[in-house]
C-alpha cells in the first residue's frame, strides 16, 4: 500500500495535456482550423506546428491567445481539390513525450477523429469514417486518464484500504462508478457546468478526508465512510466525475459522435480503474506473501504510513491547487 501511494508523482495530478487539432469543412475547398497546444509555463508553449499538404495554403493568419497554460491558435485554409486523401504532419511530434487528438468535421456532418504519437505523428484524411475509430480512440483516452490521474487512484486506493469484505468493497466502488458516470455525462454535455480549479481542489480534500478516516478506524473511532461506505463514495464520485468531464470538455467531442465517443470515454475510465484494483490487489498479495516466507515482522506503526502517505500526497495537491485560484 505504502509503494502504491508513494509512487504518485505531483506531475501527474489528475490531467490529460495531449495537444488538440480541430479541423472544420465551410466549404469544398475551406476548413477552420483551431489549434490547441500545451504550455510550459511563462507564456511558453511545446513547438509542435501543423503541416498540411502542398495543395494547401492559409486563407487568413494565425491568431493565438494563451489561456490555462495552454496555447489556443485559430485560421483558416484552403486547400486545392479539397482534404481527403491528404497528409496531415504535427511537425516536432516526434522529439516529445505528447500525443494529438484530431477531430476533422465535415460539411455534411461526419467526423473523423484520430490520436497521433510521437511515433506515428501523421494521418490520412479518410473520406469516409467509420464509428470504430471514434470508439477506440476515446476508449484509450478513457484508460489514459483514470492511470494519469493520481489524485482518482489515491481515492480508490483509500477505499480499498478503509473498506471491509469483498461486498462491501464491490458495493462502494460500484456507487463511486455510477456517480462519477452522472456528473461525467452531465458535465460532457452541458447540461452541468462548474468551474475547473475549485472541483480540483475539492477532489484533493476529497482524498484527505478519506485518509483521515483510515486513522481514525485504526484508532477504533468509525467514521462515516467506515459505517456507510458507498453513501460517501456516491457523493464524492459526483465530485470526481466533474473533475472527468473537465479533462473530456477540453479535448472535446465529435459531434455527430457524442453518445458513441463519451460512452467510451467512460467505459475506458471503468476498464482503467479496474485495471488498477486489480494491480494493487496483486502488489497487496505478493507483498504478504513475501513477508510471510521470509517471517518478517509487522510493527503496529506500520498501518499508519499508507494512510499518511496518501494524505500528505493530497494536501499537497490541495495546496497546489488553491494557489491557482
Amino acid at each position: 500500500m505504502t509503494l502504491l501511494a508513494a509512487l504518485a508523482p505531483a506531475a501527474f495530478a489528475h490531467e490529460v495535456r495531449p495537444a488538440y487539432l480541430e479541423l472544420s469543412q465551410t466549404d469544398a475547398e475551406t476548413y477552420d482550423v483551431l489549434w490547441k497546444v500545451p504550455g510550459r509555463g511563462n507564456d511558453l508553449r511545446l513547438g509542435l506546428y501543423v503541416e498540411f499538404a502542398a495543395n494547401c495554403e492559409n486563407a487568413s493568419e494565425p491568431r493565438g491567445v494563451m489561456i490555462n497554460n495552454a496555447l489556443t491558435e485559430r485560421w483558416s485554409v484552403r486547400c486545392v481539390g479539397g482534404l481527403d486523401g491528404s497528409t496531415i504532419h504535427i511537425a516536432g511530434l516526434s522529439s516529445t513525450m505528447t500525443d494529438v487528438l484530431v477531430r476533422f468535421a465535415r460539411l455534411d456532418g461526419t467526423t473523423q477523429v484520430t490520436r497521433l504519437r510521437p511515433s506515428a505523428p501523421s494521418f490520412v484524411v479518410e473520406a469516409a469514417p467509420g464509428t470504430i475509430q471514434v470508439a477506440t480512440t476515446y476508449l484509450m483516452l478513457g484508460v489514459e486518464h483514470i492511470l494519469g490521474g493520481v489524485d482518482h487512484l489515491l481515492f480508490v486506493l483509500a477505499l480499498m484500504i478503509l473498506v471491509k469484505g469483498t461486498r462491501r468493497l464491490i458495493a462502494t466502488v460500484t456507487a463511486f462508478t455510477v456517480a462519477h458516470s452522472l456528473t461525467l455525462a452531465a458535465a460532457a454535455l452541458g447540461f452541468v457546468h462548474l468551474p475547473g480549479p475549485p472541483v480540483e481542489a475539492a477532489i484533493a480534500l476529497s482524498i484527505v478526508f478519506v485518509a483521515a478516516e483510515i486513522i481514525h478506524s485504526r484508532q477504533g473511532k468509525a467514521g462515516l465512510t467506515e459505517k456507510f461506505p458507498w453513501i460517501v463514495a456516491f457523493i464524492f464520485g459526483l465530485l470526481h466525475g466533474f473533475g472527468f468531464a473537465g479533462a473530456l470538455v477540453e479535448i472535446g467531442l465529435p459531434q455527430s459522435s457524442i453518445p458513441l465517443a463519451l460512452l467510451f470515454f467512460n467505459l475506458g475510465v471503468e476498464i482503467g480503474q479496474l485495471l488498477f484494483i486489480a494491480a494493487a490487489l496483486g502488489i497487496i498479495w505478493l507483498a504478504r506473501k513475501f513477508a510471510l516466507s521470509l517471517k518478517l515482522p509487522n510493527p503496529p506503526w506500520a498501518w499508519a504510513i499508507p494512510p499518511y502517505v496518501i494524505g500528505s500526497v493530497s494536501v499537497f495537491f490541495l495546496i497546489q491547487r488553491l494557489v491557482t485560484f
